[in-house]
């Protein structure tokens, strides 16, 4: 196990213009804290000077690592590289845009020392003068996710949170599941808080949000249930589906049956056969599906795992990630 205490891990896309003082932020809010510590950055594919304003900031600032993708991945695969190469007890998200206040981030380590697992940041004062057209929608969508994964959090979207490293090097992310992490999370067992943090306007650059990435995040909203409720048992759904849709075209072809044979109706030109068969044929299709999900399944867990990443360069001490669970 490595000495180090603390990592933080800061997913960067064209932030060339907030990385130093982004850096110098940090520093100082860590140094207060007294521990030993690593910042990791990933430069998620910049088109801009980030991986240049990153390699400057090392000549400084020894304790940084820099890995940076050959293309834009996305947070989800820049935060799973942080993961894997983080070697701290603790581990840090933040963004690097720095609407994130890194002097929050010992609010957060405190709530870890009372003996959470994971702590999440709430940005309680975010869109306060933008209620319709910012706070609502996302008001929203804390909510919904709340309610269907049942992991009860105001913020599901604020990236500034605190791990266990036993916690997190156990999840597998891909799609756009890093907002989703508590809830996987809560699938093994932990104890979870969220603490306010300070929302501080963006000051450079542009917003990586928008509408198509909210349609991404609904639709890997619809994924986590089903992994959360029917990864492991595929048939209990696409079963009950298929008992549902076979039952009805039962139903239907009973009646149909009864007034061909006892009450001579003529049935060959009626859409309600078509229906019939219809639902009985998607029956037996969602059954066979669950049982070849039951299959898929034992086969996934005993398959080797593909990365969603590809790292170009690794600026740091260590020349691969950390594979310690």
């Amino acid at each position: 196990m490595s000495e180090i205490r603390l990592s933080i891990i800061v997913p960067a896309f064209n932030e060339e213009k907030n990385v130093p003082r982004m850096v110098e932020e940090i520093t100082v809010a860590i140094d207060r804290l007294n521990v030993t510590y690593e910042v990791i950055f990933i430069d998620d594919g910049s088109r801009d000077g980030t991986f240049a304003a990153l390699k400057e900031a090392r000549r400084t600032h020894p304790r940084i690592k820099v890995i940076r993708f050959r293309k834009n991945f996305g947070q989800t695969a820049a935060l799973s590289a942080g993961f894997d190469y983080a070697r701290g007890e603790i581990i840090v998200t933040i963004d690097a845009d720095l609407e994130n206040d890194p002097n929050d981030i010992g609010l957060l380590l405190e709530k870890i020392g009372e003996g959470y697992d994971l702590v999440s940041g709430w940005r309680k004062d975010r869109w306060k003068k933008h209620f319709f057209s910012r706070r609502l929608p996302s008001l929203t969508a804390n909510w919904l996710i709340s309610r269907i994964t049942k992991v009860r959090l105001r913020d599901y979207g604020c990236t500034l949170k605190a791990f266990r490293r036993d916690v997190i090097k156990n999840i597998k992310l891909y799609g756009e599941m890093h907002r989703f992490i508590p809830a996987i999370a809560a699938t093994i067992g932990v104890d979870i808080a969220e603490v306010p943090v300070n929302f501080r306007p963006r000051i450079h650059g542009q917003s990586k949000y928008g509408f198509s990435r909210s349609i991404r995040v609904f639709l890997d909203l619809l994924t986590v249930k089903f992994l959360l409720s029917y990864s492991t048992r595929p048939l209990q759904i696409f079963g009950l589906l298929g008992l549902i849709s076979g039952g009805f075209g039962g139903v239907l072809a009973a009646v149909l049956s009864y007034q061909r044979l006892f009450l001579k109706q003529s049935i060959s030109n009626r859409p309600l056969l078509l229906l019939a068969i219809l639902l009985m044929l998607i029956g037996v299709q969602f059954i066979t599906m669950g049982l070849l999900g039951e299959i898929m399944v034992r086969t996934y867990h005993e398959a080797v795992q593909k990365s969603i990443y590809v790292v170009r360069d690794v600026l740091g001490e260590d020349e691969g990630p950390d594979t310690d669970g």
